[in-house]
């Protein structure tokens, strides 16, 4: 059975209501603030969580800056990743997405709900474009979630080299940096069956400003790479 048929027949009685409210926030989300919005996705999510037969392993909660304004780059692994860090982080969060993604029921309506990008790879303008909205975007104190790799690595705990032009959106903000290693978060959608599965979020110490301000894009992205990697390395047989 594919876990998200399972996740729907656990809680056919909750979707319904659960997806309305969310389609409502999405319509009228200037209307609403953003912690109720989010509070909101969080409830879908942990319940997926709960009942979809995923155990998640969070460590390092701690390191989640307390004041907004901040950027998470983590690994890509599946399709799972972005609810997987959303469940768990609770300081509202948005996102840069593929724009494959965007029009996906669900998908769709968080995106409106929490201000995200979709981002098109092929098309450089429209990609810088979303690079100034999301500098614009935290200054004004908003988080955002980035995978710097561009696509899913499709390797497992494997990761693919991080893309220097995505730590622009840091450089230009000048805002802390919050690194965060996913492992085993492909088990969950990328493969097949829907038994039981355990996924660990690392979220690790965040990087100031002050520490890369002379880095450039290229500098900066191997090295928040590196600490991702290390990370994965410590807490698996890799």
């Amino acid at each position: 059975m594919n876990r998200i048929v399972l996740m729907v027949l656990r809680n056919f009685w909750k979707v319904p209501g659960a997806y309305w409210k969310l389609c409502h926030y999405a319509k009228h989300t200037d209307e609403y603030p953003e912690e109720e919005k989010y509070r909101h996705i969080q409830y879908i999510l942990k319940t997926a969580v709960e009942t979809g037969n995923i155990e998640l392993k969070v460590y390092g909660k701690e390191n989640i800056p307390k004041e907004n304004g901040f950027l998470m780059y983590a690994n890509h692994q599946g399709l799972f990743d972005i609810m997987a860090i959303a469940a768990s982080c609770d300081k509202p969060l948005a996102a840069v997405l593929k724009k494959e993604l965007a029009e996906i029921p669900f998908l769709k309506q968080v995106k409106e709900c929490t201000h995200s990008f979709s981002m098109d790879r092929e098309d450089i303008k429209q990609s810088m474009e979303v690079i100034l909205n999301v500098i614009k975007e935290v200054k004004k104190g908003r988080n955002y979630l980035i995978f710097p790799e561009g696509t899913r690595s499709k390797k497992g705990n494997q990761m693919l080299e991080f893309h220097g032009g995505s730590f622009k959106c840091a450089t230009k903000s000048k805002c802390p940096i919050l690194p965060v290693a996913l492992i085993d978060s492909f088990k969950v959608l990328d493969q097949k069956g829907c038994k039981p599965v355990s996924l660990q979020i690392h979220y690790l110490k965040p990087i100031p400003y002050e520490e890369y301000q002379d880095m450039n894009t290229v500098e900066l992205a191997a090295m928040v790479r590196s600490r991702i990697e290390s990370a994965i390395k410590e807490h698996t047989d890799l």
